[in-house]
């Protein structure tokens, strides 16, 4: 079983505002041709007409990958609130903004590639919407370790925690906003550990371009012991099998 450590030099994948629903997060509609699904599908001779739907592709992990946060609609603050499936790619050296746009899925390959840990930052109510599993399953698999948010819905935090990543709450008059964050810094989690209680106060370091940090405090959403042990063994499908092996 791994230990529970702190998240070190951790990149922002995404920075979104209020009321992100899961749609947003992993859509189940049509997919896009210039999507990161789109292309992975016409390279292996799949013709737009017969892309179908993310919904009717959800038991194939390699387009639902590409699909999470591929909603046209979504509006990520690091790309200037552009729409669709656009991020910035800070390197592993430090880079300030701008960065370089590219997708958000490649934009979490090259992280995974450097062992670089990423995080999602949100407004109120992230995870909005229908309970949607590949919500907390995609953002999994690009390699997010947390998510901090001003609020979250109830069943979406939930699958979050079954998933392994951990979700934090900002303290409450505090946002991104509020603190002068910008998505380009580096972020150091600490405060995790084995023997944590549930609803533990953590500390997050934030260092910017120039070399300032902005320390705040926020409240890890693992809310009982059990999900503690979730997070611990990094989900709850990991957990299972660890009992079953006991």
């Amino acid at each position: 079983m791994p230990s529970i450590t702190d998240i070190k030099a951790a990149r922002v994948l995404v920075m979104l505002g209020d009321s992100i629903t899961t749609d947003h997060i992993s859509p189940a509609g049509n997919i896009a041709i210039d999507s990161p699904a789109g292309q992975y599908l016409q390279e292996r001779a799949v013709q737009p007409r017969d892309f179908n739907s993310y919904g009717s592709r959800r038991g194939n992990d390699m387009v639902m990958a590409r699909g999470t946060f591929a909603n046209i609609r979504l509006k990520n603050l690091l790309a200037g609130g552009k729409e669709g499936w656009f991020t910035r790619y800070f390197g592993s050296d430090g880079e300030s903004l701008p960065g370089k746009e590219t997708t958000i899925f490649d934009a979490a390959t090259k992280y995974q590639e450097h062992a670089i840990p990423t995080i999602v930052i949100a407004g109120k109510e992230y995870g909005t919407g229908s309970s949607r599993d590949w919500a907390a399953k995609g953002p999994l698999l690009l390699g997010v370790q947390a998510v901090i948010a001003e609020s979250y819905e109830r069943i979406h935090r939930s699958n979050l925690v079954g998933m392994g990543i951990l979700p934090l709450r900002f303290k409450d008059g505090q946002n991104a906003e509020s603190l002068g964050l910008n998505g380009s810094e580096v972020y150091s989690i600490e405060g995790l550990r084995n023997d944590m209680p549930a609803k533990s106060e953590i500390i997050v370091k934030a260092r910017k371009g120039n070399g300032s940090v902005v320390t705040f405090k926020t409240i890890a959403q693992l809310n009982t012991p059990v999900e503690v042990n979730y997070y611990r063994n990094r989900g709850i499908l990991q957990t299972v099998l660890r009992n079953l092996l006991r």
